[in-house]
């Protein structure tokens, strides 16, 4: 396996690449081998303070949003043509440190990210209000302009791309941003600053900094500077952070955990659904929020399905993440891992009936863990109701439509939700009936920046994409002239 030499990151504020003011670093670690590829610099309170200030002085200046939508997406379509350019290179940090194979960091996430831009960029050319006819004898019109500083709080499994989901609608409104990635994965994160900077984007406008969610995180969530949240993790952070939120009365939005169901109707392509639904629970190592470890399969080809799940699911292709061909690669990290082990420890204990997988894989010293599928668990059952968060599937029958909705609709989360069917008539009938901010049919994750995403329950609130997410990073105020 190919290693790599990664300089030594430090914070970014204001501008400027600077060590942490106590000197403390952290390490981090390329998840398929378990080594040290570098250190970053661990900010704490007073880095924290001093990327608020830096983007409050920013802000106040009027350097970005002083500046025209048209400039602002000038300078954002430059920064959707830098990531092109250095494609392969952003692709070979995020591969290294999330371990997601190279060539679906390509395809996807560098593809995705400069897609992110790009569309903000557009946005950003038409960012306006408009006039508003009253019953008197005045002029009404609306503005809306950027609401202030920004914090970006992002999770270790999507790093570019779920940055780039603030980032660009928050910079296209006119905001600047303090941006915490990750303690687990912030290399992507550090060279986006430099690469925004060198797009044109002001010192101050975005300022990067690395560290832990209890110190750094904790930071920057109290901090009076702060005007608006955005945050993406898991729903047990997500109700501290909202809390934070709520005390200091400051803008908020979540995208949280999911556990969505994927249904299966008779009336389906096999062929095609199987293929959906591997995709589905496998890509990104199942560290994808938005991902279907929940198969509801109709009875009449219930066994059929897991059959054929039987045989294609160890065929798909896992290792190292550097070779072409790997689909799966290691865990995030051994933390992640060993939430993964005690899932399926726990399904063995509750009876459940392991079609493949269930063990971890031996490579290179690697957090691997085999792609598992899982049958005849109660929908009680911890293991199908909680979120695992790892290359885990589990297969449950229903007999109609009332059931396969009842048990998609039974857990706490509602973030995404997929239907295999070749009846247009039932597609849109379940949708509508399915609890989830995006349903997804006869096919998974088809994203695109215009097409808004988000939880309802407790998977969030809010939404990342689309229009809507522009129109969250900026407030509306209200002008009413007399004309008497």
């Amino acid at each position: 396996m190919t290693t790599f030499e990664i300089d030594p990151g430090r914070l970014f504020i204001g501008g400027q690449w600077r060590e942490a003011a106590d000197g403390a670093r952290t390490e981090v670690v390329d998840p398929s081998r378990g080594a040290v590829v570098t250190t970053v610099a661990e900010a704490g309170a007073a880095d924290v303070d001093a990327a608020v200030r830096a983007a409050r002085e920013a802000f106040d200046s009027g350097r970005w949003s002083g500046l025209s939508g048209r400039e602002r997406g000038r300078i954002l379509l430059r920064v959707a043509q830098l990531i092109r350019e250095e494609a392969d290179e952003i692709a070979r940090l995020e591969s290294l440190d999330v371990g997601k194979p190279i060539t679906l960091a390509h395809a996807v996430d560098v593809t995705n990210a400069a897609n992110d831009y790009e569309y903000y960029a557009t946005l950003a050319f038409s960012l306006e209000g408009g006039n508003r006819d009253i019953p008197m004898n005045a002029l009404a019109y609306t503005q809306r302009g950027p609401i202030g500083v920004v914090a970006a709080i992002t999770p270790f499994n999507f790093p570019l791309i779920l940055a780039g989901s603030k980032l660009a609608p928050a910079l296209a409104a006119g905001n600047t941003v303090v941006h915490k990635p990750a303690d687990e994965t912030p290399l992507s994160a550090l060279y986006m600053a430099g690469l925004l900077q060198r797009a044109g984007v002001p010192d101050g406008v975005v300022n990067v900094v690395t560290g832990t969610g209890p110190v750094a995180g904790e930071a920057l969530l109290r901090h009076p500077g702060v005007d608006k949240v955005a945050f993406t993790g898991s729903t047990a952070i997500g109700r501290h952070v909202a809390g934070i939120a709520g005390e200091n009365l400051k803008q908020v939005t979540m995208e949280l955990g999911g556990n969505a169901a994927h249904l299966v109707f008779e009336d389906a392509d096999l062929e095609k659904a199987v293929g959906a639904v591997i995709k589905g629970f496998v890509f990104n190592s199942g560290q994808f929020c938005m991902g279907g470890p929940r198969l509801l399969v109709a009875r009449p080809v219930y066994s059929t399905l897991l059959n054929i799940l039987a045989e294609a699911v160890p065929g798909v292709p896992v290792g190292d993440p550097r070779a072409a061909e790997t689909v799966v690669g290691p865990m995030a990290g051994e933390k992640h891992l060993r939430k993964v082990e005690e899932y399926v420890d726990l399904a063995r204990k509750e009876g459940a009936r392991i079609v493949c997988g269930g063990e971890r894989l031996d490579l290179d010293g690697g957090y691997y863990y085999k792609p598992t599928v899982i049958a005849d668990l109660p929908n009680d059952s911890r293991v199908v109701q909680e979120e695992i968060f790892g290359p885990v599937l589990t297969v449950q029958p229903f007999d109609d439509e009332d059931e396969a909705v009842a048990l998609a609709n039974s857990t706490p989360y509602g973030l995404a939700s997929g239907v295999q069917t070749g009846n247009l008539a039932r597609a849109h009938r379940i949708a509508d009936r399915l609890q989830a901010g995006i349903v997804w049919v006869n096919d998974w994750a088809m994203l695109d920046p215009a097409v808004p995403f988000g939880g309802v329950k407790d998977s969030g609130f809010g939404r990342e994409y689309g229009p809507e997410a522009l129109a969250s990073y900026t407030k509306v105020k209200s002008v009413v002239v007399s004309l008497d």
